[in-house]
């Protein structure tokens, strides 16, 4: 039974393969996918195989816990504000050195050990994000936290010809000041300005929840207008997910999702089964 089960497996993913064929998917990957070694080796087949499958897949990925660490290693204050971390000069310093110089690196490393090669990049390369500072969602003064001005596509679509693009969420604004960027964010812009056919979420929970204390509450599919029309009363990280996602929509992306990074294969089972398995935005 089990090579008939596997066959109906395959065949449940050929329509989606050949929809999907030559689009870009742009992913964040973060959390527990992130953190955990096994979901890490998971996380790079997943994406290699999309490559080899005719996607094209650009990774975008945070670090907020490894970027936590070494903050609380310093004994430096660790602040967030509607999911945004607060960030002087010294945090920026410490967010660049962990998301560029390690954990960007760390991706690159397993995508290339598992078939295909990748590229690590970051909003400073090639002028690739633009920003300018930004608030926190009541106007709260969060530092140097950069919201992206502008996308300078022609260095992904350059890298993505023959290579996996893998770029860290920090940039820099008009005057070369270094900003965290929030890699939701990221994501959502890079989506939008490159025109992805698919943006996808790798978080901590199966999807948005109606009730976030009720696991078994999640929105399997909604309409950009009912998650801008919720959003105010969202808080924490899945706040600016949905903001990312609802802009992302709203720029020309087709479909957004938020994934459970913690279930293996997550990615693949949202994109090429009938089921899916997390929230699935459409405009």
């Amino acid at each position: 039974m089990a090579p008939a089960r596997d066959v109906a497996t395959l065949l449940e993913a050929l329509p989606y393969i050949r929809e999907f064929h030559g689009r870009t998917v742009v992913i964040k990957y973060g959390g527990a996918a992130m953190e955990d070694p096994a979901l890490r080796e998971e996380f790079a087949r997943d994406v290699v195989l999309l490559k080899y499958v005719g996607l094209n897949p650009v990774v975008i990925h945070g670090g907020g816990p490894d970027i936590t660490s070494y903050m609380e290693r310093l004994q430096m204050p660790v602040e967030f504000v509607g999911g945004l971390r607060v960030s002087d000069e010294a945090t920026v310093e410490v967010a660049k050195m962990v998301l560029v110089g390690k954990v960007n690196k760390d991706i690159v490393l397993r995508l290339n050990r598992h078939g295909q090669p990748a590229v690590g990049l970051c909003g400073d390369d090639g002028l690739l994000f633009r920003v300018a500072t930004q608030t926190g969602p009541a106007g709260e003064d969060v530092g140097f936290v950069g919201r992206i001005e502008r996308v300078n596509t022609d260095v992904i679509d350059h890298i993505a010809q023959d290579y996996i693009p893998v770029i860290a969420s920090v940039g820099a604004d008009r005057d070369g000041n270094s900003h965290n960027v929030n890699a939701d964010e990221a994501a959502g812009a890079v989506a939008r300005a490159m025109q992805a056919y698919k943006v996808m979420f790798l978080t901590d929970v199966p999807g948005w929840l109606r009730d976030p204390e009720d696991p078994t509450s999640v929105v399997s599919e909604a309409k950009s207008a009912d998650v801008l029309a919720a959003l105010d009363g969202v808080a924490g990280g899945m706040r600016p997910k949905l903001q990312a996602c609802v802009d992302a929509l709203h720029g020309g992306v087709t479909f957004a999702h938020i994934v459970d990074g913690r279930v293996p294969h997550s990615l693949l089972l949202e994109l090429f089964t009938d089921a899916g398995v997390g929230t699935k935005i459409r405009q």
